[in-house]
């Protein structure tokens, strides 16, 4: 949506409109923002395009998304007429009678950021009120204070921000399994599918009979194993290694042989885009029939694949040939990471026959991939990335948190997947790359001064990988490594997809995409689609495919970052629920951000907890306890004091 009302400021013609924007289109026209100039359609001058931000007292500050224009535009309350902040708007400019800034109107909502509001109910002066989760500001409910009574206080309501009437009765604030249903109603997400998908996934069957799909290459016969988390359900993808020939197999799940453009589960899957983790649960992007099931790459029965057969060069270990073919493939072996890092520690005294074969092939790959992220990182940079992993019980109270690092089996399996992903995108052209800009300058320099704060000086440098590698030596030396990699990535721009390839910076990629996850990212089964066309030279289909490419990886990209926020509210809300019961107990904390209100994360038992400081005098990274003052459960925040420093 953005990047589609920028182009209005240029002037577009009505037949190179996508056909998702061509309602808003439309309607701009017919209420005159948009004017006809030849054979284009301009943004009329008194009209401006841009990003609503709405303060507590209801008067809103208009953010043109034209860089040019740097000052905020203000909009009376009045003026709002249902915009509310983060949504895209169009505005018109209207005289400011008493002088100074200037004033608009909103004539068009292009696009809310957020459709839905939750609030929970609370008496207030003898009256039933709606509170927002979010900012514990006052929600008009449109619903009589009779049918509100009969709720009991506390109770979570889904409304419509368009409507303004209640949707959804989630459940009561002070229930831990509420959780959930808050998170994923902040951002509109579904857990369930609707009946006609549902139906769709489960005529496809449980089991894949060979002789239906003579076309296919049988790889059957080779002793494939998939790596994943413990928990994991949905397998995407299984590797083989052939070392005699130097030759990789890498099978994803042909998840396009089952979702068809425009059915019942793709209409589902495109408005997902991705699947979203919970501690306890997933929510897929493929209703499970498929995605647990059909599609995964299960041990011990035949399972369609998409696959790269690509061999590479034993000496310089680049590949020499990337061959891509539909196939059928039957796992061996289901593994975990950890019993893997077993077998790469030597640990191989409870191997049985199937383990050992694929041991045979595993324990040289291993090696080869190693040398491949050698060389990777030559013109790249790598971090200590850790995440918090969170445990709860059957009532999803907060159990433990437990940090996964990255092992050597993570990265066996993340360069086997990177190979696949680079020779995708040289198969594309043009399509869905995943790309990832090289950061500011201005966002060099901020880095640089916050990392002198803490003692790494660091001169900025045209040849940014090696300054990084070069910071984050220094960082090993003062045991800081973790903390500043973090710094760094926040440094970094965002990666995003786009039809263009423009390469991906933090990989030292050239040209990049994703190929290996279409169980759980709707990129990845654009692409499967979009190869298959390419390659069958089906015209037809191409074109189709590609017609809305710009906005569909747009689209995306806010998907992606969507589900990402669903999982970090969620793990928040448990973190908030669990301080509820710890007001006045002492934890140890990092301090991890100073710009504006410092926030520190928790580093004790329990990690990971974002925590809302009281106090200004600290300083990004230091190591502090801290006193719990308050924790609201609503809003998922928490807020402490610090009472001492462990810096030296």
């Amino acid at each position: 949506m953005k990047n589609f009302l920028l182009s209005l400021s240029q002037g577009v013609a009505q037949k190179d409109v996508p056909s998702p924007f061509l309602p808003h289109f439309k309607t701009l026209i017919q209420l005159r923002a948009l004017v006809a100039k030849n054979d284009l359609y301009v943004l009329d001058s008194s009209h401006l395009v841009g990003k609503m931000d709405v303060a507590f007292s209801g008067t809103g500050f208009l953010s043109s998304l034209e860089p040019t224009r740097s000052k905020d535009i203000i909009i009376e309350a009045k003026d709002l007429h249902g915009a509310m902040r983060g949504d895209f708007v169009v505005a018109k400019r209207v005289a400011n009678k008493r002088g100074g800034r200037a004033k608009a109107v909103v004539v068009y909502i292009a696009q809310r950021a957020f459709a839905k509001s939750i609030v929970y109910t609370k008496m207030s002066k003898g009256k039933v009120v709606g509170i927002n989760v979010k900012n514990e500001s006052i929600f008009d409910i449109t619903a009589s204070q009779k049918s509100l009574k009969q709720l009991p206080l506390g109770s979570v309501l889904k409304i419509d921000n368009i409507t303004n009437v209640i949707e959804e009765v989630l459940g009561v604030l002070n229930d831990p399994l509420v959780d959930e249903k808050i998170s994923l109603a902040l951002f509109d997400k579904k857990e369930f599918f609707s009946k006609e998908a549902e139906t769709e996934a489960k005529s496809h069957g449980d089991f894949v009979e060979k002789s239906y799909y003579p076309h296919r290459v049988d790889l059957t016969h080779l002793p494939f194993c998939t790596i994943d988390p413990v928990d994991a359900k949905d397998f995407d993808d299984a590797i083989y290694f052939d070392v005699e020939n130097h030759t990789l197999y890498v099978a994803i799940a042909d998840v396009s042989e089952y979702v068809y453009p425009m059915g019942p589960i793709d209409k589902e899957a495109i408005e997902r885009g991705f699947s979203i983790y919970f501690p306890h649960k997933s929510i897929p992007m493929l209703p499970r029939a498929l995605s647990e099931n059909i599609c995964s790459l299960k041990p011990n029965v035949d399972r369609l694949a998409y696959t790269f057969k690509i061999t590479l060069d034993p000496l310089t270990c680049k590949p020499l040939k990337e061959e891509l073919f539909e196939s059928i493939i039957h796992s061996s072996k289901r593994y975990t990471y950890e019993k893997i890092d077993q077998f790469l520690q030597g640990k191989t005294d409870e191997a049985d026959a199937a383990d050992k074969t694929i041991l045979a092939y595993l324990l040289p790959l291993h090696s080869l991939t190693q040398k491949l992220r050698d060389m990777r990182l030559e013109n790249a940079f790598s971090f200590r990335s850790s995440e918090v992993r969170m445990r709860v019980d059957e009532h999803q109270n907060l159990l433990s948190t437990t940090i996964e690092e990255e092992t050597p089996s993570h990265g066996l399996i993340e360069d086997c997947m990177l190979l696949a992903n680079k020779a995708a995108a040289k198969k594309l052209g043009f399509g869905i790359f995943r790309t990832h800009d090289s950061p500011s300058y201005e966002r060099m320099e901020m880095l640089l001064n916050d990392l002198a704060l803490i003692g790494i000086n660091a001169k900025l440098s045209a040849d940014i990988p090696k300054m990084i590698q070069g910071i984050q030596a220094k960082a090993d030396t003062l045991g800081l490594r973790e903390e500043v990699d973090k710094l760094i990535i926040k440094s970094q721009k965002k990666a995003i997809y786009e039809p263009e390839n423009k390469g991906h910076f933090g990989l030292g990629f050239d040209m990049y995409t994703h190929f290996t996850s279409p169980i759980r990212r709707y990129s990845d089964l654009t692409l499967h689609r979009l190869l298959k066309a390419k390659m069958a030279n089906d015209e037809k289909k191409l074109t189709f495919l590609l017609k809305d490419i710009a906005p569909l990886c747009e689209k995306i990209s806010n998907l992606e970052r969507e589900s990402d926020k669903v999982a970090w509210d969620f793990m928040d809300r448990k973190f908030a629920r669990y301080m509820a019961l710890h007001v006045g107990d002492n934890f140890k904390a990092i301090v991890v951000e100073t710009e504006q209100n410092p926030i520190a994360k928790l580093d004790d038992e329990l990690k990971g907890a974002r925590i809302f400081l009281l106090d200004n005098d600290v300083h990004l990274l230091q190591r502090i306890e801290i006193k719990i003052v308050e924790s609201n459960i609503a809003t998922a925040r928490i807020y402490a004091r610090v009472t001492r420093s462990f810096d030296v």
